[in-house]
């Protein structure tokens, strides 16, 4: 089986501009508007720094917002003490940092969360801003670890996942036209796409039968007309554009513009130099898929072009 993408190295390119390193999230909470303020303008230049006056408040930002990568907050607080307020943002966000402000005579009040991992350290007051910030520092040097040990996780799992189905649907279908509406929904599910469409060929043209995948809205096939799938068909390898709207190429095509669609990968299903189908991903946001993806599912398209084989031999 060949693991090797001629096109990679444009696809490198186009992933390296579409990466450009955004400020980590944190989020401070504190009753008192001066520690807020003075919080926010000692991280300000390297976080995108989130503000919330309770633990209430703090929790409809993290709802709005989504993960941050460190939490700073304050102990002592009416409704919510920080650590009650910390522990309520383990369950959904585990890998967040949680660092602690509070007064000597709170110390025996954070053994247990400290203890039970809510709490990574505590900072008394009056805090120095350069131990804070080297505190900080490592707490964001941490969330990163975490991530990516998390991540790595994931990814292995999402490719036991995703191989396992295209086999199952293989082994499990009688006709090559029941195989592609499975496999297209475990692509886009996958790959966290707004559709997914995988379309047989005949000959050097789309035939007319496909399986469509979509996480909302009905997806208009216009894959017929896609300057991608033609040259997708054409050369046999994948094509991938990861921001529409600043590709001079595609910028002005019709049906991305009236679909809402900014991202769009193709890559040729084939064996034995046959083309069988084209599998279409679809995001309807600039796409920040990491290189290790575009290798899994150009990997997992060899596996579903020796399903369709098998399929039809087997019929």
């Amino acid at each position: 089986m060949d693991n090797t993408i001629p096109e990679l190295e444009s696809i490198r390119r186009q992933l390296m501009s579409v990466e450009r390193r955004k400020k980590a999230k944190m989020l401070v909470v504190d009753d008192e508007p001066d520690n807020l303020d003075l919080l926010y303008r000692t991280f300000r230049r390297d976080f995108n720094v989130l503000k919330a006056e309770s633990g209430i408040q703090a929790l409809e930002v993290l709802a709005a917002e989504g993960e941050v990568a460190v939490i700073i907050s304050d102990q002592r607080m009416p409704e919510m003490k920080g650590t009650e307020f910390l522990s309520k943002t383990v369950p959904k966000f585990p890998d967040t940092v949680r660092i602690i402000l509070t007064g000597f005579t709170d110390i025996e009040d954070l053994v247990d969360a400290i203890n039970s991992g809510q709490v990574y350290k505590y900072i008394t007051k009056p805090w120095d801003p350069n131990e804070l910030k080297a505190v900080v520092q490592r707490a964001a040097e941490t969330y990163e670890v975490l991530k990516q040990r998390t991540e790595e996780l994931r990814r292995a799992q999402a490719q036991t996942a995703l191989l396992s189905t295209i086999v199952h649907v293989a082994q499990s279908s009688e006709r090559v036209e029941d195989c592609l509406e499975p496999i297209a929904k475990a692509f886009g599910e996958n790959f966290a796409a707004d559709g997914c469409i995988l379309q047989l060929v005949e000959g050097d043209a789309l035939s007319s039968t496909s399986g469509i995948y979509s996480a909302d809205d009905a997806v208009v096939n216009w894959l017929a007309e896609d300057p991608l799938v033609k040259d997708a068909i054409a050369n046999s390898q994948m094509q991938v554009s990861l921001n529409i709207p600043s590709d001079p190429a595609l910028s002005a095509v019709e049906h991305y513009s009236n679909s809402g669609i900014q991202a769009h990968l193709v890559t040729a299903i084939a064996y034995r130099g046959k083309l069988l189908a084209v599998l279409s991903l679809q995001w309807k946001k600039p796409c920040q898929l990491r290189e290790d993806e575009i290798k899994l599912i150009h990997l997992s398209a060899q596996q579903v072009a020796l399903a369709l084989t098998s399929t039809r031999t087997a019929a």
